[in-house]
């Protein structure tokens, strides 16, 4: 039975206390460096770890253990497993959340949609584990425990990573169309080019109200400046 990967140092400690292995055999066996495994024979290294018999954990018979202490030219290797380890797949569906967390999953639907307007809902749901129709409650304000409800942030609620968190939010930022700039412009040059004045023979076009009020201001502002020379003139006598 193989227990698993081969743990280098526990394993190294093992084979110097109870093998006559030398230091590259056991080097070469647990992917160590000899000077690590002269350290551990003379109690500088690995201080500490409890050796790990490879013979018991399956990956190593004692046979070749026997074999190799008689010739230092030997190279252990570690066997095969004899129980094959299906490959991981990736997960495909709604996250999946402890029930110690499920209650937290409103707080940070709403955290989400407030914070990350951009994330669709198919985003929301893969980041934390719910369904459609709860994060429709919660947008529209009719989920059944919308007045007790307060945004937190998933990541420190543990309900995903923040790696989950951002590549989300860059994928939606990615997908969202470009905004047209609505913002103001500048007038085109012939409309702000000072006309000239009409010649005496020519008739003066109708003049609009907005114009006429500008003379006005302009007027007021003369007048006054008028009156402050005047009056500094006088205080001058």
């Amino acid at each position: 039975m193989n227990a698993g990967p081969l743990m280098p140092k526990a394993t190294a400690v093992w084979l110097v206390d109870n093998t006559a292995l030398t230091f590259d055999q056991i080097a070469a066996f647990c992917g160590l460096h000899a000077l690590e495994v002269k350290g551990i024979a003379d109690g500088e290294v690995a201080a500490g770890i409890k050796g790990l018999d490879p013979v018991t954990s399956g990956q190593l018979t004692r046979e070749e253990l026997e074999r190799a202490e008689k010739d230092p030219g030997v190279r252990l290797k570690v066997l095969a497993p004899k129980v094959a380890v299906p490959a991981s797949t990736s997960r495909k569906g709604p996250r999946y959340t402890p029930l110690s967390r499920r209650q937290d999953r409103p707080n940070a639907i709403l955290w989400l949609v407030r914070n990350h307007p951009e994330l669709k809902d198919a985003q929301i749901m893969r980041l934390v584990g719910t369904t459609k129709a709860t994060i429709a409650q919660i947008r529209e304000r009719t989920h059944w425990n919308a007045a007790q409800l307060q945004p937190m942030d998933p990541v420190t609620l543990g309900l995903c990573s923040q790696i989950d968190l951002d590549f989300e939010v860059a994928r939606a930022a990615k997908e969202k169309p470009a905004q047209v700039e609505t913002g103001a412009r500048l007038l085109p040059a012939e409309s702000t080019t000072a006309k000239p004045a009409p010649a005496d023979d020519e008739s003066p076009s109708p003049r609009r109200e907005a114009d006429i009020d500008a003379d006005a201001v302009f007027a007021n502002i003369n007048q006054r400046k008028r009156d402050a020379d005047a009056d500094a003139d006088a205080d001058a006598e």
